[in-house]
């Protein structure tokens, strides 16, 4: 574990950084959802890590392997490089009770979270995580993160949330959480 404690911005994957497809895995059919670059921007120059936290049922499926996932992620985390946004970590879950019996880690168990806070050195009740499913916030809840946010489906662009607050627009969630300027902080 690291020494350094800040916060993280916990993200789900598919839904919240990329358009939902059914067991994606190839990098030919990821598609970023609008907004997400920007998103992460902001947090990080407000000093929180960005991490994804993802289950990936597909594993114990069969429909792809562990390499599959990692080369997809590794190009993923290149493409946040290359716009300046460095993401601290990537978990996944490869199981599916149905397939590989229960675990700690498939959402809505904490699992994933938990382990990033360990291995990244993170304040969860600092935190926030944004998911797109009920499993997602789940998991946040039971790990201890302060701000909880659901997406609004229906679109391919990062607009509503549904939080503590009620429903509101990203923005205003998010400015909830950082003010209108938050601090500019080195990544």
């Amino acid at each position: 574990m690291t020494e350094t404690v800040r916060p993280a911005l916990f993200l789900d994957r598919d839904g919240v950084v990329n358009v939902e497809k059914n067991y994606l895995y190839r990098i030919g059919d990821f598609e970023f959802l609008d907004g997400i670059f920007e998103l992460c921007a902001r947090f990080r120059s407000a000093g929180y890590a960005v991490v994804v936290v993802t289950n990936q049922a597909g594993i114990a499926r069969g429909y792809y392997t562990e390499g599959d996932v990692a080369v997809l992620h590794d190009w993923m985390q290149e493409r946040f490089l290359e716009r300046g946004i460095r993401i601290a970590g990537v978990y996944h879950c490869p199981h599916h009770p149905e397939f590989s019996g229960p675990c700690a880690c498939r959402k809505p168990e904490p699992g994933m979270i938990l382990r990033a806070r360990d291995e990244l050195g993170l304040d969860l009740s600092g935190s926030v995580l944004l998911g797109d499913k009920e499993s997602d916030v789940e998991a946040g809840r039971r790990a201890g993160i302060r701000h909880l946010g659901l997406l609004v489906r229906g679109s391919r662009i990062l607009e509503r949330v549904r939080s503590q607050a009620g429903e509101l627009p990203l923005r205003d969630w998010i400015e909830g959480i950082l003010g209108k300027d938050p601090p500019i902080v080195e990544p």
